[in-house]
């Protein structure tokens, strides 16, 4: 073993305050002059695996079963438009695009790694990243917002979920999100 070299307690005090220092002056500097925003929004988000507008595919899955959103191990690809009303033609506000993964044995949960990329005119440009358990058949779920851009920068918050059209025979879904988003 090497010899070790002892620090004096001031060294440790010193290196601590400098820690302490550059932390507050970072943060500062990063909230300075703007202050904490609040944004609530409503949207329907259209998931279709079948029909003439696909928007979910799954890509992988087990090679022993059909890949499909209730097989345990399925990946699928979404690029889901996301609309100001239930209506499929509805003004459109967003295109919600990532992925999702039944990551549950028995089929109920979908773990979502999404990214919601405005298109309306007072969004357009900015996202909202989300990420968390979405446990399909409960009549709400909650989904984890984990950060933005744009206007959402350093985002956080949730979204509530609840499936208000479901159509297991064509794997095809209308969910209505209630989002909450802090950010400056």
């Amino acid at each position: 073993m090497a010899p070790s070299t002892p620090v004096s307690m001031a060294a440790k005090l010193s290196l601590l305050l400098l820690l302490v220092a550059v932390l507050v002056i970072g943060s500062e500097a990063i909230s300075k002059g703007r202050k904490l925003k609040e944004t609530k929004m409503v949207f329907y988000m259209h998931d279709y695996e079948t029909g003439t507008n696909i928007s979910a595919i799954p890509v992988a899955g087990n090679p022993l079963k059909k890949w499909f959103i209730l097989e345990f191990g399925t990946i699928i690809a979404i690029d889901d438009a996301a609309t100001v009303a239930i209506e499929r033609n509805s003004t459109q506000i967003a295109r919600l695009q990532g992925m999702y993964v039944n990551s549950a044995k028995d089929g109920t949960d979908l773990h979502w790694l999404v990214s919601i990329v405005f298109t309306n005119k007072a969004y357009n440009g900015s996202t909202l990243e989300i990420q968390g358990a979405n446990r399909e058949f409960q009549k709400y779920r909650e989904v984890s917002v984990v950060s933005g851009t744009g206007l959402f920068r350093f985002a956080r918050g949730y979204a509530t979920l609840e499936t208000v059209l479901l159509d297991l025979d064509n794997l095809n879904a209308i969910v209505r999100w209630n989002l909450t988003v802090l950010h400056y």
